[in-house]
């Protein structure tokens, strides 16, 4: 059930299309154009590496010229207003620009998994997912690849394709990246993990982490706003926040809720995720000889969870995800 964040008139539209459709092709190109420039001394994401992708040249996201393509499906364990009843339309890129000890998809995330797709060919997978019927074209980390989904969506849009985009994101985004995506992409829906330094240092490998994701962030909600719904119940554009949940980290959570109403609004939409389990680096030996990360070695207890969501009201926020269970597509 969506609730009362998606009653409210204001949080609906009425004769949707998406935002690309309003783009005139030669501004289309020039972002494309932009996308390759991007590409050429990289500085698609924070790492701001500098190698040539159109030459194939790779460092922190170990990706060259081509995006890689994990799997591409209908996926039905999305939240309820991306799902909907016919599934939305992910694709899953493969590596990754942090380096997250937690991560539950380490094995495409941490690892080459697929195969290289040049922008025809993602183009072909976003229209084969729009004619199974799915509700929106769901772009799964795309933070290090968002230039060659630039080229991606202009291919598209010729053949046909009427989707909503979905930008499913880390946080870890570059702003010119985002900019290129401004009139593209109607849904951002970022994860924003950490709130101190340390803590994003410690656990993915980028200090700097939480003060790009407030810069990134705060761009998307710029282009977009706050998420609304079509009558259907199925998100049309706009700003969703995931947060998971992790054990022991109740006051960060509390400073990026109190950050989320102060400085975006208090009628961003917050998916708190209850579902960390240790995996990847969790419990495993480090070099030390011991068991590493032993303070995230545990999932968060039911009282963890109550106290994110009693620290997201009392920031303001009011707008949170809920959903009816629905068996998972896989992965692939």
């Amino acid at each position: 059930m969506i609730g009362r964040s998606g009653d409210e008139p204001r949080f609906r539209i009425h004769d949707f299309e998406p935002a690309y459709l309003r783009l005139a092709p030669a501004e289309i190109a020039a972002r494309v154009d932009a996308a390759r420039a991007e590409l050429a001394d990289c500085r698609a994401c924070p790492r701001n590496c500098g190698c040539n992708r159109l030459r194939d040249e790779t460092r922190a996201c170990h990706t060259g010229r081509h995006a890689i393509v994990s799997s591409a499906f209908a996926h039905f364990g999305e939240e309820d207003c991306l799902r909907g009843s016919r599934g939305s339309g992910t694709i899953f890129f493969s590596l990754c620009n942090l380096r997250c000890v937690f991560c539950q998809n380490w094995d495409i995330s941490q690892r080459r998994s697929g195969q290289e797709r040049d922008a025809r060919a993602i183009a072909v997978l976003m229209l084969e997912l729009q004619q199974q019927g799915c509700h929106n074209i769901n772009f799964v980390t795309p933070e290090h690849v968002a230039p060659q989904l630039v080229e991606a969506i202009a291919e598209a849009i010729p053949m046909g394709l009427r989707l909503p985009i979905v930008y499913n994101t880390s946080a870890y985004d570059g702003l010119a990246s985002l900019r290129l995506m401004d009139g593209l992409v109607d849904v951002y829906m970022p994860d924003f993990k950490f709130w101190r330094e340390e803590t994003s240092l410690h656990l993915a490998l980028a200090r700097d982490y939480p003060q790009r994701a407030r810069e990134a962030i705060r761009e998307m909600h710029r282009q977009v706003g706050p998420l609304r719904l079509g009558s259907d119940g199925v998100a049309r554009r706009g700003v969703l926040v995931r947060h998971l949940v992790m054990p022991g980290q109740q006051d960060e959570a509390a400073a990026i809720f109190e950050w989320l109403a102060r400085e975006l609004s208090p009628d961003t939409y917050l998916n708190l995720m209850a579902q960390y389990r240790p995996a990847y680096k969790v419990g495993g030996i480090a070099r030390d000889g011991r068991p590493g990360h032993l303070e995230i070695g545990r999932e968060p207890r039911p009282r963890e969870l109550e106290a994110a969501f009693a620290a997201a009201r009392r920031a303001g926020l009011w707008r949170f995800d809920t959903r009816e269970r629905r068996p998972d597509a896989s992965r692939g």
